[in-house]
């Protein structure tokens, strides 16, 4: 075969990838966004039933209708704050940094990679795209991680926190000073987020808003559950302890059967990560065994041009992979 037909096949096989990547994009988008429909849909007391065409929707209460459109008020007020993404991520982190703060340390580790990638003899293009991603991608990754540490050591301590305001509210304590024990028993991001709903309440903002405000710097499901039942029990004097209970265990609940999903899955896991990691030992051994054999993929145009292309569907099979063995609890 001619290297334009090769040529050919290659750009056609690339095409098709890209394809495949916008169709799986469309697709998660599309589940997600009928998933907060759903979600509305319930929390707006609302069912759809079908009976050929027709749809009727039936409103339970008027009061939680009234709940239903402050949240919706609240989340339209979340997408007009598109623009402020850093912040509410370097406010989920817990770093006591400002936006300022963190491009300037994301110029100066951008500086440090580019310098080593200009010594170490890196080609100009691979020198800017060093640059590039050392300062837009790194450290945005950085908080990313962070946070998601963050929200993971929140939940461990979360269920037994929420048991702990509930028998204090049961032996007759205000909910205020519940949250103050709680703040100052448990350690973690538990005790730092009850802490700030304590020190906000001192300033004049009610419990309903302090906690969720606490939501924001934790957006966890858990957490907004927290923050809806505090809101109920403010407006319609419930027995919060109950709701409390009740969410532990909920939480609980969770933990089980997420950590049954990653037993059951552990298995496609490790086969991902072999199948993943495979081409890399692989080149890695033959370069060891026969270097001049390999470094035709580094030294011509046309072995770029493959590696490139090998690398791009790498990265659609560790994608496709990571969809169908990423189950979200």
């Amino acid at each position: 075969m001619s290297s334009s037909g090769t040529a050919i096949i290659i750009l056609l096989g690339t095409v098709v990838g890209i394809g495949v990547v916008i169709f799986v994009v469309a697709t998660v988008l599309n589940i997600q966004k009928n998933r907060r429909q759903r979600f509305l849909k319930v929390i707006q007391g609302r069912h759809e039933n079908k009976s050929g065409k027709d749809k009727k929707i039936i409103t339970q209460d008027q009061r939680r209708a009234e709940i239903a459109k402050k949240l919706k008020e609240t989340g339209e007020q979340e997408k007009a704050k598109e623009g402020s993404v850093l912040p509410q991520l370097i406010m989920q982190t817990g770093m006591n940094i400002t936006v300022k703060q963190y491009w300037i340390g994301s110029a100066i580790f951008a500086f440090i990679a580019t310098f080593i990638a200009v010594i170490s003899g890196q080609s100009a293009f691979m020198t800017i795209l060093i640059a590039i991603i050392s300062f837009m991608g790194i450290p945005r990754l950085f908080l990313k991680m962070k946070a998601k540490s963050r929200q993971k050591k929140f939940l461990d301590d979360f269920a037994d926190a929420l048991d702990s305001m509930g028998r204090l509210l049961k032996s007759g304590m205000p909910v205020s000073e519940a949250v103050k024990m709680v703040a100052r028993e448990f350690t973690g991001p538990v005790g730092e987020e009850m802490s700030r709903v304590y020190d906000e309440q001192k300033v004049g903002i009610s419990l309903p808003d302090a906690i969720l405000n606490s939501a924001k710097r934790m957006p966890l499901p858990e957490m907004q559950m927290f923050a809806t039942a505090v809101a109920i029990q403010a407006q319609t004097g419930s027995s919060l302890s109950e709701v409390l209970v009740n969410l532990s265990n909920m939480i609980r609940a969770r933990f089980r059967l997420k950590r049954k999903i990653d037993a059951l899955s552990s298995e496609a896991k490790a086969s991902a990560m072999i199948i993943g990691a495979l081409p890399c030992l692989v080149a890695g051994g033959m370069y060891l065994i026969n270097p001049d054999y390999i470094e035709v993929l580094f030294i011509t145009s046309k072995g770029n041009f493959v590696l490139g292309a090998a690398v791009f569907w790498m990265f659609i099979g560790i994608i496709v992979m990571r969809q169908m063995i990423n189950f979200k609890v």
